[in-house]
């Protein structure tokens, strides 16, 4: 699978079996500081992936003239 083009659920859930695998205490020291450093990796990525929905949302929830829009959370009315 091509780094790039990796989803957030797939970098949380590779993020979670880091974390596992760390907890379980039973990775050498070596392994321990690669697997440290590709969920270091993942936790930037996983943030800037969240930044960007974060702008996008932001310019769907912009009027036309540039103003902001408000609307309640799950208002269908």
């Amino acid at each position: 699978m091509n780094e790039r083009n990796t989803t957030f659920e797939q970098n949380m859930q590779r993020l979670e079996q880091i974390v596992r695998a760390m907890e379980r205490g039973d990775v050498p020291l070596e392994e321990s500081l690669k697997l440290f450093q590709e969920g270091t990796d993942l936790v930037q990525k996983c943030g800037k992936l969240l930044d960007e929905a974060e702008l996008q949302v932001k310019r769907i929830m912009t009027a036309p003239d540039g103003t902001p829009v408000e609307e309640d959370f799950g208002d269908d009315a």
